[in-house]
């Protein structure tokens, strides 16, 4: 199973790109939102690391193996999520995510339909599914700021704080605003009892303020 690659871009297309990596070329499906961020987010050295999701596209005869792509875990997960919603595959995914991950997880969130519908491949009957299956999901998604920070190793968080100022680093959020933004959280519910409770949690508190 590929989880990640690092490596030169040689070749990008409207919803895919080719990564060179240790004499090897990899086909990476890639939404728009990424593709449009993957030059600010190379190394010195021009390399870009993604993180990818592997799956296998079954044939009649075969599976041929497809990778896609993200920028940090979080982008992944929120694939992931989607890709939950019954219709939904992969590649129908990888088309629909042509706006901002934060910008479409607030239409799922405010359940905005029309918003939605707006996404390529995207029916009436397609979007309220999705604000059915996802909408109570959405709050560390919310908290994505545009630009990304470099991918950090992903760890085993230790409980529930800490792998929430994990997501939010990734996210871009200082360490002393994400411990901050994790205590007042907890002072205006202290029965949070999962990583998700509390990202939740924390972006009902910045809709508020």
């Amino acid at each position: 199973m590929i989880t990640a690659i690092k490596g030169k871009i040689s070749r990008q297309g409207e919803m895919a790109i080719t990564v060179e990596t240790s004499g090897l070329s990899y086909e990476i499906l890639t939404p728009i939102s990424v593709l449009q961020r993957l030059q600010e987010n190379q190394d010195s050295d021009g390399n870009i690391r993604l993180i990818t999701y592997h799956y296998y596209q079954m044939t009649p005869s075969s599976g041929v193996p497809v990778l896609v792509g993200f920028l940090n875990e979080v982008e992944r997960d929120f694939f992931l999520e989607f890709i939950k919603v019954s219709g939904i595959g992969p590649r129908a995914a990888v088309k629909a995510l042509n706006r901002s991950i934060g910008e479409i997880a607030q239409a799922i969130d405010r359940g905005d339909t029309k918003y939605l519908k707006t996404l390529p491949g995207i029916g009436e009957q397609k979007a309220k599914e999705i604000v059915a299956k996802l909408q109570k999901k959405m709050g560390r998604f919310i908290l994505m700021k545009d630009r990304v920070m470099p991918a950090t190793p992903a760890r085993q968080a230790s409980d529930i704080e800490e792998e929430a100022l994990h997501i939010l680093l990734q996210l871009q959020y200082k360490k002393a605003e994400a411990e901050e933004m994790i205590t007042k959280a907890f002072e205006r519910s202290a029965k949070l009892a999962t990583s998700e409770e509390l990202l939740n949690e924390i972006y009902k508190q910045r809709r508020i303020s």
